[in-house]
């Protein structure tokens, strides 16, 4: 998508230098700086081309939002070949100038979206409605959403909502009292409320997934927060909204077997999962920052060259699958089933060896968009013969913002740590639909949860709703599978509800199963989410919920393979957890 090419005068006060210090971090002393007479955005190309913009900027923080949430996690390592910059990002080592770290391009957004909302005329009604009203709160998102990256990658940063136009006014500002990340979703939550409802703006030839839905931004900050009641009700909404639910839809990676004599060494695998990442959808990827095609053209995504081999990079590719992801998904168990009539008739439990290919063991989404193989190259070819592509960024122009299974994933997380962990397991397991809420949820659940489950049959019909963990795992909902022997039936006691071993009180058992299910719902996320750069900051989510550092400290440290002590007692301390603030 190509950004506007807009005004001088305008895109001048977007265009802030990024400077060395903090105190610098609002330069308002670059060339690029100019002033108009009339400060206010008053006409439809004004606010257009300046909302654009804002976007552009945006463009800028893309690929390090999704690196710095990735690199330093648990699920890839650096290469040989890696630069400086990543192998330092993954060893969480910044004390050398990295370009990666770079707030001032962050409060560029700030401060653009800031002016913005200073400056926009609110004041003009036609046919008794505020005429900007939708650009004004597409803009208060970006800012909300900024100012969460920024909270997660730094800890704490000074809250500006107002623009900086002097070096005084940058001085005093970045002087002023940091704000953690409660504090700072808890402000941006009052902030974006009235705007829940707001529509999206429309523009000829601009995808409104250049957007951000204000309650996914609103569930999401709550669960920074602890608000788990209001996240559930916020994305509960959301995926229920009149006229535009949030069908899971049915796209998946499966054997295509018939019978449990088929050879698996030999059978083909369906991989439907994969096509979801071939560009932006609004089936699955609907809220996304757009990068251009070209480098000519504007700011383009590097994320492939970082993660694929590509021409680029002579086919050498700087980071790849560590040990923990190809463990977490050989783990489960893959369910192959058999249909007739739109029916389950025969399901059983996939083997794990005689295979073609290690990755085909357990949950097949890895294999599905992960794919490394050697190329006979000649000792003096300056290409790599190792070649990796990995499937969700071969298409590097746009990065995701927010896509339909992590909206799912981040209810199932609202509901469990909200009280209600059997709904939040329905989600991975069944997929929420009335007949499944009242099959697999108990009474007392679904009353104490009320209006959260309207999920209504006719809205979320069974032929186009799955569980997530069905996305990888295939029949895993059937509550039967076939024996060793092809005839007996048994339970498929594969992915349960984890329940306590003993009889015991409603709310006891509940508090049992919260913390379990939130287990399963962060193993989901790896098998669903790698790679996209949410795993660091879901580590860090847990960790800080439940006051335990090592449930970050301990998997960073073992993506080797061996426990590193050394990043082990590190990460212990949460403050090596953010990156210095320069």
């Amino acid at each position: 998508m190509k950004i506007y090419r807009y005004k001088q005068a305008i895109a001048a006060l977007f265009c802030l230098s990024t400077m060395a210090s903090c105190s610098d971090m609002l330069d308002t002393t670059s060339d690029m700086v100019e002033f108009v007479d009339d400060n206010t955005l008053s006409t439809p190309q004004d606010l257009q081309y300046s909302l654009m913009g804002i976007v552009r900027q945006m463009q800028v923080i893309a690929d390090r939002t999704v690196l710095l949430g990735e690199v330093r996690a648990d699920l890839m390592v650096p290469t040989p070949k890696a630069t400086t910059a990543i192998k330092n990002m993954a060893a969480g080592d910044f004390t050398e100038d990295n370009p990666y770290n770079k707030i001032s391009d962050f409060y560029a957004v700030i401060n653009s979206c800031n002016y913005y909302l200073a400056n926009a005329d609110t004041t003009l009604v036609r046919l008794g409605k505020k005429v900007f009203e939708k650009e004004y709160a597409a803009v208060k998102a970006y800012r909300a959403w900024t100012y969460l990256q920024m909270a997660k990658i730094y800890g704490a940063v000074p809250l500006v909502t107002t623009p900086v136009l002097t070096e005084n006014e940058a001085e005093l500002a970045m002087s002023a009292e940091k704000t953690d990340i409660t504090g700072i979703c808890n402000y941006f939550i009052d902030d974006l409320r009235k705007y829940i409802d707001t529509e999206f703006p429309q523009y000829e030839g601009v995808s409104q997934c250049i957007f951000i839905p204000v309650r996914v931004l609103m569930g999401e900050m709550c669960l920074w927060t602890g608000r788990y009641q209001e996240a559930a009700t916020y994305l509960s909404q959301y995926l229920t909204m009149k006229g535009a639910p949030v069908i899971t839809g049915i796209n998946k990676v499966e054997w295509a077997v018939n019978s449990q004599n088929d050879d698996y060494g030999s059978a083909g695998i369906m991989p439907s999962f994969s096509l979801l990442f071939n560009g932006p959808s609004t089936s699955e990827i609907f809220s996304y920052i757009p990068m251009e095609t070209s480098e000519f053209d504007g700011i383009a995504s590097r994320l492939a060259d970082v993660y694929n081999s590509t021409i680029n990079n002579d086919y050498y590719f700087q980071i790849t699958p560590s040990a923990t992801i190809r463990e977490i998904s050989a783990a489960q168990t893959h369910i192959s089933t058999r249909w007739q009539n739109n029916e389950v008739v025969a399901a059983w439990a996939a083997p794990k060896e005689g295979l073609r290919d290690e990755l085909q063991k357990g949950d097949l989404r890895l294999f599905d968009v992960y794919e490394k193989r050697t190329e006979n190259r000649s000792e003096t070819s300056q290409y790599s013969s190792e070649v990796q592509t990995i499937r969700k960024f071969e298409y590097a122009y746009y990065v995701t913002i927010y896509r339909r299974q992590e909206v799912y994933l981040l209810f199932a997380e609202a509901l469990c740590r909200a009280g209600y962990p059997e709904s939040a397991f329905c989600i991975l397991r069944y997929g929420l639909r009335a007949t499944n809420i009242k099959k697999y949820i108990c009474e007392k659940e679904r009353e104490r949860a009320g209006i959260l489950l309207s999920f209504d049959d006719e809205i979320f019909p069974k032929l186009t709703t799955q569980g997530v963990h069905a996305i990888g795992c295939g029949g895993v909902a059937e509550e039967k599978i076939n024996g060793p022997d092809g005839t007996t039936k048994v339970d498929n006691d594969y992915y349960v509800l984890p329940v306590p071993p003993e009889e015991t009180s409603y709310e006891d058992s509940v508090q049992y199963m919260i913390p379990r299910v939130e287990d399963l719902i962060m193993q989901e996320r790896v098998l669903e989410l790698a790679f996209e750069g949410r795993r660091y900051y879901d580590l860090m989510r847990v960790a800080m919920r439940r006051n335990d550092n090592s449930y970050l400290a301990t998997p960073i440290s073992m993506r080797t393979g061996t426990k590193d002590e050394e990043v082990y007692n590190q990460l212990l301390d949460n403050k090596n957890w953010y990156l210095p603030l320069k």
